[in-house]
């Protein structure tokens, strides 16, 4: 059996990744390289559930998230403002916050009821993408996201990077170009694309 610690997520458009690494690039400077978001191996993403799951099941998620695509709609997405959170160990994140249509809403929910039976939560450090130790806050994320993050505490967010960034244009509206299910690095961060669905935009 081998577990990993893994995300289901939206992956926006080319014009949203951009905009996305753009605003990372400036937390970068002048906050550290904690996140540093690219194309490749540190996708921005929305997530939509998260937790543990053994590699020996994705087959009967991929089926899920297959017959989730074919049946969604989701119209344009809007990145209406910032958020500044602070994580569990007092560390500020900078967010797009993404506006909760109800769409979206029904989309997690559906995602989050359909993997229940896949996901675990008793994360540990070997499940993280990497060879970086994986921080306190990440493993807490992981553990408490059904709990914290889910159904009416659903929060869409794209992450841009640590520290706090005030000065960028926005309503952004964008889409999402692919369902898909990633191995979380440290940080929350998506490492791997696991699984992924084409979605179909207009």
């Amino acid at each position: 059996m081998s577990m990993k610690a893994v995300d289901l997520v939206l992956l926006p458009c080319e014009e949203m990744t951009e905009k996305a690494i753009e605003a990372n690039g400036k937390l970068v400077r002048r906050f550290g390289r904690k996140i540093v978001l690219n194309k490749k191996d540190c996708l921005p993403h929305i997530s939509l559930a998260m937790g543990c799951l053994d590699e020996a099941e994705l087959p009967d998620v991929e089926k899920v998230l297959k017959q989730i695509a074919g049946q969604l709609s989701l119209s344009n997405l809007t990145a209406g403002r910032i958020e500044i959170t602070v994580n569990s160990v007092g560390e500020k994140v900078s967010s797009f916050e993404v506006e909760r249509t109800k769409e979206l809403q029904r989309l997690h929910e559906e995602v989050t009821g359909k993997v229940e039976t896949y996901f675990s939560y008793d994360v540990s450090g070997d499940m993280i993408c990497g060879t970086e130790e994986a921080a306190e806050s990440t493993l807490l994320w992981i553990k408490n996201y059904r709990e914290k993050s889910s159904f009416g505490n659903f929060r869409p967010h794209i992450t841009i990077g640590y520290g706090q960034i005030d000065n960028f244009s926005l309503p952004i509206k964008f889409t999402a170009s692919e369902l898909a299910l990633c191995h979380l690095g440290n940080h929350c961060t998506c490492r791997k694309v696991l699984l992924s669905i084409k979605l179909e935009t207009a």
